[in-house]
């Protein structure tokens, strides 16, 4: 990435518009951005950021507004920046959201943000727009520089204040600064998961603890005995094999009487099998005869049916010419009604009944000739329309430009002469009147600060003293809530015997003694005391004790902010502050009043020769509109006239050209209808008489005088099949009952004695009964038996599956604890986000260690330490200086100033290497170090100055932000920052 220029206007301290060229500046490979202190060098690396990023590092986008204090009402906030990216040259343009006064009128407005972005052509030689819209200009940007608005600010623009407290600081703050460059998140929600992952082990093995209770307890409703006591898994296992044991000796008893039972139930049955078929014998030679007398007496329906059928099947044979006649009949009557109604819809001297198609055909001939020609004027009438648009266009631009110029006119005439005039008395006479006031703000500042600590600590003690009363009421509200809890717990325990009692159920087991028989239960008193009642009073006492708390908390920060407070507003009274700040108040307000007035003064004056340029160019310009607009509006209306006296009579009475075409492109669809409907209908007609003949003869040679007979004779698929089935049922029932009814064995059976199978069948049911009594034992037995089996191998399968999931867990625990550093295995106690941190600080630290040792003349070397915090805190953040003088390493926090300004640096420009290698390696062309060299001697100078002069290889351009001298005799390209009273003025120097 390589800067080339950048213009701000109206940005931070520098009111007016100015612009820096780098590509000037970076000839040399290193340059220095000089000024006094507060004058805007921080403000143009300020714009480079807001440029890029669309905010400013830091707190400084925070604590003001970007918009320059000394800018003109009218001049807009913006910042332009041309710079290289990617083999790509770019042109960057951002304006914040801002207020500019009201074209019309007084006040002002508001003006959104704008971004835009070009690219350079170098075939077209000129910018291209690529973008205006800010996400799309943001990712673009994102992706080619590869670095975050933070990566961006501690890589390109090195401020060594933050590295100063980098060096110094704790584990835990370099650990947010690495982790914001670094994105080391997802080492993170790695240690996030394997804590996660260690709960659901745990869970996954409480859960088949938890199965083998419950099976322990289905074992013991299944045998109907509990066990003694509370059981291991092994023991469980013995148990449960006991209660299998005796099930199955009573399994064994259950079959011998079950055996029993199914032998007096088979003997019954036989006999009541033998008396029951001589009574279905008897029965059955019954049924057939008065079967046979039923159907022999409906032999003349019979026959009926028989005839029916007959004629059914000889009319079958024309039954598709009979379909066919309908169907052409019906073809013919819907052609007829479709003809009636497309000769309805013609026009009135069409509605002849003899009417032809040929002639509907050559109707819709001539309607579509006449529709081709009068679609060549549809352009001449869209043209007409144009112009009555054009004219109007031209009317109000001629107005506008008439009103433009009387307005300009008069204002160059009048006012002009008279506002420059006393525009310029002002200017004159507030020019010497502003003097003092940032020492009177930084005096105003101070007594604002004490007096506001003042007022506070008053405001404090009083509520110090609430404070104090509202903790000693809580403190005797808690106790009184924890004597009355107490009381009522102590009371129910007295009365636990009558709540017991009330439990019982006759027949159930007591919960404490284990007997059926309940021959005293306690009686609950009067004033007995309910779990619920103790519940309450309990959480009426936490309810207490945390308001104490908490009111006690509350307390001791009241107390500590007033000590505070007192202390900063000096143990004076707030009076004597409130008078003093008034008074440094009024002096400072006059002060601004008078500055105000010049700067507004001068604004006003710039205003003026802006406004004078545009007036006197809106008037040329209006002028120039003005002839213009007259001579086109000649032009069209003689355009217009010529087609007006075309198109009226190309519409012959319609509303337009178009009309006129719809209504023949109507009447012709309507004739192509008609024509097509009345060759439908005659075709149709001719169909049906063809299909009546055919039909007729057909009918006649199957032996039917008529095509209407046949019709009537014919009958459905299902009818047919229906009278069909009938005949045939009728004559196979008549022949089977006349069969049954000559059986020799029904015959036989007929002559016995009448069976009664209803003693057999009583003594059937009687043994049926105890065979099912016998079985429902036996099947309870056996469910037992099986349910005992199915309960203990599942036990034994969850006592199998506990071990796997016990081992896991100890694994995850373990594994969560190592990777969150709170294992005894991880003697460092670094966590994994903080193992990968310490990786990269340890290449921060050996890319530093060698600027640092060229600095400081070879004695020096930082380097990364995984050494054990104090107080047994987490490691692996350590950083430490190898002193080549004594062979020994010593503690950042003991370095002096220049020092410690060679060690920041250094670790600054570590820290660009490593960040720019993490986000792809995009060259980093153009750098920036902000300030620290005023701690510097003139060696130390010299060695920081040769460390910055190795940087500008590969044709890198270094700057220096600083305001010391010596700098300035160093580096020939000079941007130097000159502060006043209308904003900040930069220049450029060689």
């Amino acid at each position: 990435m390589r800067l080339h220029r950048l213009t701000v206007t109206a940005f931070g301290p520098f009111g007016g518009r100015e612009e820096v060229d780098f590509d000037a500046l970076a000839s040399g490979g290193l340059f220095l951005l000089a000024g006094p202190t507060g004058a805007g060098k921080t403000s143009v690396l300020d714009a480079v950021c807001f440029a890029l990023y669309g905010s400013v590092p830091g707190s400084r986008g925070r604590a003001r507004s970007l918009r320059s204090d000394h800018a003109l009402a009218g001049q807009l906030t913006e910042v332009e920046l041309e710079l290289t990216l990617g083999g790509r040259r770019l042109c960057i343009l951002r304006r914040p959201e801002q207020h500019r006064p009201k074209r019309r009128g007084e006040g002002s407005t508001p003006e959104k943000a704008q971004t835009l972005l070009s690219e350079w052509s170098t075939e077209l030689d000129e910018w291209r727009p690529r973008s205006g819209s800010h996400q799309e200009i943001g990712a673009e940007l994102q992706q080619l520089i590869g670095m975050s608005r933070d990566q961006f600010c501690q890589v390109v623009l090195l401020p060594q204040g933050e590295f100063a407290n980098f060096l110094h600081a704790d584990a835990q703050k370099r650990r947010e600064l690495l982790g914001r460059l670094f994105d080391t998140g997802r080492f993170g929600a790695v240690e996030a998961w394997l804590t996660e992952h260690r709960q659901r082990c745990e869970k996954e093995a409480q859960s088949v603890q938890a199965d083998i209770a419950a099976r322990v307890e289905r074992l013991s409703e299944a045998a109907g005995e509990a066990p003694e006591g509370v059981l291991g898994p092994d023991e469980a296992l013995a148990w449960a094999a006991e209660l299998r044991e005796r099930a199955a000796l009573r399994q064994e008893v259950a079959e011998v009487r079950h055996a029993l039972a199914a032998e007096r139930r088979a003997a019954a049955d036989e006999r009541l099998r033998a008396t029951q078929e001589l009574f279905d014998r008897q029965q059955r030679h019954r049924r057939a005869l008065e079967t046979r007398d039923a159907l022999l007496a409906e032999q003349p329906a019979q026959q009926e049916r028989e005839q029916r059928l007959a004629r059914a099947e000889r009319a079958a044979t024309v039954t598709p010419l009979l379909r066919r006649l309908a169907e052409a009949e019906r073809e013919a009557e819907r052609a007829a009604a479709a003809r009636g109604r497309a000769l309805s819809a013609l026009p009135v001297e069409l509605h002849a009944r003899d009417v032809q198609a040929a002639d509907l055909r050559a109707e819709e001939r001539e309607a579509l000739g006449r529709t081709g020609e009068l679609r060549a004027l549809l352009q001449a009438e869209q043209r007409q329309a144009e112009i009555v648009r054009e004219t109007q266009q031209l009317e109000r631009r001629s107005a506008d430009a008439e009103e433009e110029r009387s307005e300009a006119e008069a204002w160059l005439a009048d006012a002009w002469p008279r506002e420059r005039q006393a525009a310029q008395r002002d200017v004159e006479a507030a020019r010497d009147a502003a003097t003092g006031r940032d020492a009177l703000a930084e005096r105003l500042r101070a007594a604002a600060q004490r007096l506001e600590a003042g007022q506070r600590r008053d405001g404090l003690a009083t509520r110090v003293a609430t404070g104090e009363r509202a903790v000693a009421g809580l403190r005797e509200r808690r106790s009184e809530a924890r004597e009355a809890w107490l009381e009522l717990k102590q009371r129910r325990i007295e009365g636990m015997a009558a709540e017991l009692a009330a439990r019982l159920q006759a027949g159930e087991p007591c919960a404490v003694c284990g007997a059926t028989e309940h021959p005293r239960p306690a009686e609950a008193a009067p004033d007995q005391v309910t779990p619920e009642a103790e519940r309450t009073a309990e959480a009426a006492y936490r309810t207490a004790e945390q308001q104490f708390h908490e009111a006690e908390h509350q307390l001791a920060r009241l107390v500590a902010d007033a000590a505070a407070a007192q202390a900063l507003a000096d143990s004076r009274a707030t009076a004597e502050l409130s008078q003093e700040a008034e008074s440094l108040r009024r002096e400072h307000a006059d002060a601004e009043r008078a500055e105000a007035a010049g700067l507004a003064a001068a604004r006003q004056l710039e205003r003026l020769e802006r406004e004078h340029e545009q007036r006197a160019a809106a008037l040329s310009s209006a002028r120039e509109t003005l002839a213009a607009a007259e001579e086109a509006l000649s032009r069209l209306t003689a355009e217009r006239e010529q087609l007006d006296v075309r198109l009226t009579e190309a519409r012959a009475g319609a509303a337009s050209v178009a009309a006129r075409i719809a209504a023949l492109d109507a009447r012709a669809a309507l004739l192509g209808q008609a024509a097509e409907a009345v060759t439908a209908a005659s075709v149709a007609a001719d169909a049906a008489s063809a299909a009546r003949a055919v039909a007729e003869e057909e009918c006649t040679a199957v032996g039917f005088p008529s095509a209407a007979e046949a019709q009537a004779a014919a009958l459905g698929a299902p009818e047919a099949e229906a009278l069909r089935a009938a005949v045939t049922r009728h004559g196979e029932g008549l022949a089977r009952a006349r069969a049954e009814a000559a059986s020799p064995e029904l015959v036989a059976a007929a002559a016995l004695p009448e069976a009664e199978p209803g003693t057999d069948r009583a003594a059937a049911a009687a043994t049926e009964a105890a065979l099912f009594d016998a079985h429902s034992a036996l099947e309870s037995a056996t469910h037992r038996v099986a349910q005992l089996a199915r309960l203990s191998d599942g036990l034994a399968e969850d006592v199998t599956h506990l071990r796997p999931f016990a081992e896991r867990l100890a694994t995850a625990t373990e594994l969560s604890q190592l990777v969150a550093g709170t294992s005894r295995s991880n003697e460092l106690r670094m966590s994994l986000e903080n193992y990968v941190l310490a990786a990269r600080l340890e290449q921060v630290a050996a890319s530093a260690g060698l600027r640092l040792a060229a600095m400081s003349g070879g004695r020096y070397t930082l380097e990364h330490t995984d050494a054990r915090s104090r107080n047994n805190a987490r490691s692996g953040l350590g950083l430490q200086v190898l002193d080549a003088w004594t062979g020994r390493y010593r503690d950042t926090s003991t370095l002096s100033g220049g020092e410690s300004f060679f060690a920041s640096l250094a670790l600054a420009l570590g820290l660009a290497d490593v960040v720019t290698d993490e986000a792809g390696g995009m060259p980093l062309d153009t750098l920036f170090v902000d300030e620290g060299f005023g701690s510097l001697d003139a060696d130390a100078l010299e060695e920081v100055m040769s460390v910055l002069d190795s940087l500008r290889e590969r044709d890198r351009a270094v700057g220096i932000v600083s305001h010391v001298s010596e700098l300035r005799d160093r580096i020939p390209n000079q941007l130097h920052v000159r502060k006043g009273r209308a904003g900040s003025k930069l220049s450029q120097a060689r």
